[in-house]
């Protein structure tokens, strides 16, 4: 008597079927998170410093500026650098731009943007740990800016030449004119002016440069001057009130 064929699902062994949701699920390559226009974003260390390779660095970008009297120059240095490159970077582009920035109607201006401008990149540096990683070492950082003997003595003349204007007026407000010696009677003078803005100078009554000599004021209680004599200004009296006499000697 012949056996009759299993039926589906029936005996000790099922027919395969795929699983769905097994431990070895189908391959699927790996999806990398997107960078810029779509492309795979590269490894965090191709994000190191330019110029050393170094973690961490920051994308900042520093200036410099030249000025050649009718032409200039702007300069730029683009990130990401490191601390140490940064920095260095920072201090000798703006070291060069403090004593080569300032030759032009323009530039005079321009320099001191651009020195401002600087002053956000060396804080974001200055945020910086120290550089590790790197394909090569970092630079030096070198001297501060104001440590610098170009930059020093380029500061210096810069303040010299802005305090130079204030001082001289200050010296000028504060000296005033030098209130001439009052006469004594019977000195000796001669007039390097004129009449109306004496110039009196004394001089030794024997000398041939005499040409007055100062007698008793005008003022004076019954006392005239002679009618040749002259008067001399009341800036040449003890007082400021009084009055003298000038006799002519020839």
């Amino acid at each position: 008597m012949a056996t009759p064929p299993p039926q589906h699902g029936a005996g000790p062994y099922h027919p395969y079927t795929p699983q769905q949701g097994g431990p070895y699920a189908p391959y699927t390559a790996a999806q990398q998170p997107a960078g810029p226009y779509g492309h795979p974003s590269l490894p965090q260390a191709a994000y190191g410093c330019r110029l050393c390779g170094g973690l961490p660095a920051a994308p900042a970008t520093v200036r410099g500026h030249q000025g050649m009297l009718v032409l200039m120059r702007f300069l730029r240095q683009e990130g990401p650098f490191c601390r140490d490159c940064g920095l260095a970077t920072y201090r000798r582009m703006s070291a060069d731009t403090l004593w080569q920035g300032w030759w032009g109607p323009l530039s005079f201006f321009i320099t001191p943007v651009t020195l401002l401008m600087n002053l956000g990149a060396r804080a974001a540096f200055l945020r910086l740990a120290p550089p590790t990683g790197g394909f090569r070492p970092a630079l030096e950082a070198g001297r501060p800016l104001l440590r610098r003997p170009l930059a020093l003595a380029f500061l210096v003349v810069i303040a010299l030449i802005a305090l130079t204007p204030p001082t001289l007026v200050l010296i000028g407000l504060t000296a005033g004119e030098e209130k001439p010696p009052a006469l004594i009677t019977g000195q000796c003078v001669r007039n390097e002016g004129d009449w109306h803005d004496q110039k009196l100078l004394t001089t030794d009554c024997g000398s041939v440069n005499a040409e007055y000599r100062a007698t008793r004021p005008a003022d004076a209680p019954g006392g005239t001057c002679a009618p040749h004599d002259f008067l001399a200004s009341l800036e040449y009296s003890a007082d400021g009130k009084s009055l003298t006499c000038l006799t002519p000697l020839r």
